[in-house]
């Protein structure tokens, strides 16, 4: 329980998440984001940023952050799929709840109907998505084949692309110089999505009420 208390109490300051926990925090939270129902509050692309930026610093070996969260994505993913195809549409009934949101469901499920295969690789940039796409997928019956060829192309874009900026911007002097406001911008930028996404929906939800109200 300690641990599980450590954890969480550190989500707040990534840079002593992963100075705490390493490499295999890492690999949990990847995988717990793209595997699990309830891993759509972890932090992702602000996350492999910051541990690329880390690894910068001489903390984290590149190669092996790299190697290790890109198995983790496409193991999560899969295993998104799998839960997807077996629980089938009755997950679309399920309440909402504390560690359900049923909402990312149906955006997500919206995402893919617009991108289809393609949703997989985009979903990998796109928070909520991340989390429900394989599922979404999975419920939706998508061919396995091609399920797994798209998850490992997005999976290893997304680990590389991440890692690598937070890398090579890891070692630029400003950076090094300015490195907690660094992670700070890096944290915020990654939120300004969700942050926009939310207030866009609270207009929506407003605009239908208003609607309705006025028929």
């Amino acid at each position: 329980m300690e641990v599980f208390s450590e954890f969480f109490s550190k989500l707040g300051n990534l840079e002593e998440l992963i100075r705490w926990g390493g490499l295999t925090v890492l690999i949990i939270i990847v995988f717990a984001e793209t595997g699990l129902l309830v891993g759509f509050f972890l932090p992702g692309d602000s996350l492999l940023i910051t541990a690329g930026l880390i690894a910068a610093q001489g903390f984290l070996d590149i190669y092996m952050l790299i190697g290790s969260l890109t198995v983790a994505a496409i193991v999560g993913d899969q295993v998104g799929y799998l839960f997807g195809k077996k629980t089938g549409p009755k997950l679309f009934k399920r309440e909402k709840s504390l560690l359900f949101d049923k909402d990312h469901l149906l955006k997500a499920k919206e995402f893919y109907e617009k991108y289809g295969g393609r949703a997989i690789i985009y979903a990998r940039f796109v928070p909520f998505a991340r989390t429900f796409a394989p599922i979404v997928a999975g419920v939706g019956q998508m061919e396995y084949k091609k399920f797994v060829l798209f998850n490992i192309f997005g999976g290893i874009l997304w680990v590389f692309s991440m890692c690598l900026l937070g890398y090579f911007f890891g070692n630029i002097p400003f950076v090094k110089k300015n490195f907690e406001y660094v992670i700070i911008g890096v944290i915020l930028l990654s939120i300004t999505p969700i942050v926009a996404g939310y207030f866009k929906h609270r207009k929506e939800n407003k605009l239908k009420k208003a609607a309705e109200e006025s028929v």
